[in-house]
């Protein structure tokens, strides 16, 4: 019978051990975290294209007629763009006020009617009109005779 207590006891040792060594590596892990970064590439904003037209007929003189500029803008983008605005004015290429000697932009009115903002599909196009009229100063306007009045427009 102490043959069989030992060898019941080694069993009973050993299967201990066993579940001591083999229940501790069935809870064992490692613990991992995982990670991926991308990036999508967001495009710019698309500068609006402007296409003006000047009027059939008619020229600018103190007081005389108003005449009609029609204007195209596009959407160059791939995306949408918000139109907001576009406003004419006597102005350069750059932007900045216009003048030769005894004429300048003070000589002329521009209207712009305001726009309701639009959103402009890729490559969609709004069309509008400005108005231009020379001003009558009362004071000699001469130097404005035969001159090319630029138009600057800007859309937004």
């Amino acid at each position: 019978m102490s043959k069989v207590a030992g060898r019941k006891k080694r069993i009973i040792i050993t299967t201990a051990a066993m579940l001591v060594i083999g229940g501790g590596a069935a809870f064992a892990y490692w613990s991992a975290i995982g990670t991926d970064d991308n990036a999508a590439t967001a495009g710019s904003t698309a500068g609006f294209t402007v296409v003006s037209a000047a009027p059939s007929s008619g020229t600018l003189s103190p007081g005389g007629p108003v005449l009609e500029y029609t204007y195209t803008v596009t959407n160059p983008g791939t995306g949408v763009q918000n139109l907001t605005e576009v406003k004419a004015t006597v102005a350069g290429t750059d932007g900045t006020a216009w003048s030769v000697t005894g004429c300048s932009a003070t000589d002329f009115t521009v209207v712009s009617p305001a726009i309701t903002a639009t959103q402009l599909d890729a490559g969609e196009s709004f069309e509008g009109a400005v108005t231009v009229q020379m001003i009558n100063k009362n004071e000699n306007q001469d130097g404005c005779q035969g001159k090319t009045i630029p138009l600057h427009f800007v859309a937004r």
